[in-house]
């Protein structure tokens, strides 16, 4: 195994980008077999830090953010290969400095990543609110 490297930059091939949501998981939460909706998601990100391992993409954080004030990580993905290695903490670190000293990064963990976050250091916070698409949803994961 190669030493992995870091890369921040939206410009990534749209299939590496779904094999790796499949490959850690959280295509089982998002729309990876819609094609639009991934390549939307990747393309309007602003900020996208990935890790390599040679030619291969094994981990990606996707965040939306002001840079000054408040971010979102929405995903959080490393190749089930690759995981417990210090790949997502990385990947956390490196969004977390790309974003000015006193932004906020705030996240929605999945039911099984709930304990990871707060070994990084995030607080639980009890007034997150969310609401669905506007859509059918079975639509936008197709």
């Amino acid at each position: 195994m190669n030493p992995i490297e870091y890369r921040i930059g939206n410009q990534l091939d749209l299939d590496a980008v779904i094999e790796l949501y499949r490959a850690s998981t959280l295509g089982e939460r998002r729309p990876i077999a819609n094609q639009h909706v991934m390549e939307t998601m990747i393309r309007n990100a602003d900020l996208i830090v990935t890790a390599w391992d040679g030619r291969r993409m094994v981990g990606i954080s996707r965040t939306l953010t002001d840079f000054a004030y408040a971010a979102y990580l929405s995903d959080l993905a490393v190749h089930a290969d690759y995981q417990r290695q210090g790949i997502g903490k990385t990947l956390v670190d490196k969004t977390i400095d790309a974003l000015e000293p006193n932004c906020f990064l705030t996240l929605l963990a999945a039911p099984a990543a709930s304990d990871y976050y707060g070994a990084l250091g995030f607080e639980p916070h009890p007034r997150a609110w969310v609401t669905g698409p506007k859509v059918d949803p079975k639509r936008v994961h197709a």
